[in-house]
C-alpha cells in the first residue's frame, strides 16, 4: 500500500533542500523588499491615495516647523538681536529690523569689549582640555579594555563609582588643592590654565564611554597584531586609536563644549580678568555695556560650538567601518 504526500510537506521539501529555513525567510524578505519596502501604520499602498499623502505631508510640514522654531528659534533670534538696536529689541523683540540693521554692534562687541581676548582664552581653555581628557580617556581605556591587568575589574568599579559623587562635595577639596598642590615649593594653581584642564582630565564619563567602544573592537585584530610583533604602545598608536575615529570624535564634542560653557570652576581658579574666558567675562561686563553690544557678544560665543556641530554630526551617525578588518 503506497501513501501520497500531501502537497504541503512537497512545498516545505523544496526550500529545505535549497538552503534550508535560511532559503524560506529569505524569500520571504526578499518578498517584503520587492512588495513595498517597510511596513508601519500607513501601507505603500495607502501612501499613494492623495487625501493620505496630504494628511502626511501636513503632518510633516508641522513637526519640522515645530522642531526648527524649539531648536533654531533661540539662536536665529540671538543672531537677529546681535544686529539690532537696543530700543528695536525691548520695545518689539520678535520683529525683524524695523528700523534697520546694526552691523556696527559686532565690531564694538570684539573690539571695545575685548572680546577677542576672552574669545581667545576660550579657545585656549577647551583646546588644552580636549587634549588632557582625549588622553586620559584613551589610555585607560585602553589599559582596562585591551591590556586588562588583574586588577581591571576594581579600578573599573572604583571610576564608576566616581560618578555617584555630586560635583558640589568636591569643589572645596579640589579648590584646595589647587591653592596648595602638592608639589615642592610654594606653588599655586591660581591664574593657570592647568588648574583647568588638570580636573577636567579626569573625566569618569569619558574613560568608561571609551572603554565600552573598545571592548566592542575585534580581538582577532589584536591577537594578529601581537602575533606580527607589536607591542603594547604599538598596539595602541597603530591599531586601537584609528579603528576609534568616532567615539574619539564623540568624546572631543563633549570635552570642547563643555569646556566652551564651563563657568564655576574657571570662576574660582581663574580670578584674574586677564586669563578669564568668555563664560566669566560676558556675565561680569553685562552691567557696562549695551544690550545690543551684549547680544553680539553672545552670539560671537556660539560660533564656536555650533561650528563644532556642523563639522562633528557625521561622527554621530557613520559606523566604525570595521567590516573589512577581519577577514573570515
Amino acid at each position: 500500500m503506497t501513501t501520497t504526500r500531501p502537497p504541503v510537506f512537497e512545498q516545505l521539501d523544496a526550500p529545505r533542500a535549497a538552503g534550508g529555513l535560511r532559503g524560506v525567510f529569505g524569500r520571504r524578505r526578499a518578498d517584503r523588499r520587492s512588495d513595498g519596502g517597510d511596513r508601519g501604520v500607513v501601507s505603500a499602498a495607502e501612501r499613494k491615495k492623495p487625501s493620505v499623502k496630504l494628511g502626511l505631508s501636513g503632518v510633516h510640514l508641522v513637526l519640522f516647523v515645530g522642531l526648527v522654531v524649539a531648536g533654531l528659534g533661540p539662536l536665529l533670534w540671538l543672531a537677529k538681536a546681535a544686529v539690532t538696536p537696543t530700543q528695536d529689541t525691548l520695545r518689539q523683540p520678535l520683529a525683524l529690523w524695523p528700523n534697520g540693521i546694526d552691523w556696527a554692534n559686532l565690531p564694538q562687541a570684539w573690539n571695545d569689549v575685548h572680546i577677542d581676548q576672552f574669545f581667545w582664552n576660550t579657545i585656549v581653555i577647551a583646546a588644552g582640555s580636549w587634549a588632557f581628557q582625549l588622553v586620559v580617556a584613551t589610555t585607560a581605556g585602553y589599559a582596562l579594555s585591551v591590556l586588562r591587568p588583574r586588577y581591571a575589574p576594581i579600578l573599573n568599579g572604583a571610576i564608576l563609582a566616581t560618578m555617584f559623587i555630586p560635583a558640589v562635595v568636591l569643589l572645596v577639596p579640589l579648590y584646595l588643592t589647587i591653592v596648595n598642590p602638592p608639589l615642592p615649593g610654594d606653588v599655586s594653581l591660581l591664574n593657570n590654565y592647568l588648574a583647568v584642564w588638570l580636573p577636567a582630565a579626569a573625566n569618569a564619563f569619558n574613560i568608561l564611554l571609551v572603554k565600552r567602544f573598545f571592548d566592542a573592537l575585534p580581538r582577532e585584530v589584536f591577537e594578529a597584531a601581537r602575533t606580527d610583533g607589536a607591542g603594547p604602545f604599538r598596539l595602541f598608536w597603530s591599531i586601537v586609536l584609528p579603528m576609534s575615529k568616532p567615539i574619539l570624535g564623540v568624546v572631543s564634542v563633549f570635552a570642547i563644549i563643555a569646556a566652551w560653557k564651563d563657568f564655576l570652576w574657571p570662576m574660582l581658579v581663574l580670578p584674574d580678568p586677564a586669563v578669564q574666558p568668555l563664560s566669566v567675562r560676558l556675565p561680569a561686563v553685562q552691567q557696562s555695556i549695551e544690550l545690543d553690544v551684549f547680544l553680539a557678544a553672545l552670539a560671537i560665543s556660539t560660533l564656536i560650538p555650533v561650528a563644532l556641530f556642523l563639522l562633528f554630526q557625521g561622527v554621530f551617525l557613520r559606523s566604525a567601518g570595521l567590516g573589512g578588518a577581519v577577514k573570515g
